[in-house]
């Protein structure tokens, strides 16, 4: 019998997929975030991934998010707008 080995928290990798197209809502007690793909050729975007967290960590997730761009920056130049 073939004995499986559990995997730590830091061996543990999610299923990476790709995200252009974002919702955000909140209610009193938690915020939503939806992530998909959108293209121009195509009107409708496709939701893939929901989140949901508490305010507190949304608001964790808003400064790790800051600090990653600004480092970003500062490392490989300004990020331009969808639109440029």
């Amino acid at each position: 019998m073939e004995q499986k080995t559990k995997k730590t928290h830091r061996e543990q990798r999610p299923r990476a997929r790709y995200a252009n197209h974002f919702e955000i809502g909140h209610n009193a007690f938690e915020f939503l975030l939806d992530f998909g793909e959108g293209y121009a050729e195509n009107n409708k975007a496709r939701l893939h991934t929901r989140i949901v967290t508490a305010p507190t960590y949304a608001n964790v997730l808003l400064e790790l998010l800051r600090g990653s761009i600004d480092h970003y920056q500062r490392t490989f130049g300004r990020i331009p707008k969808p639109e440029e």
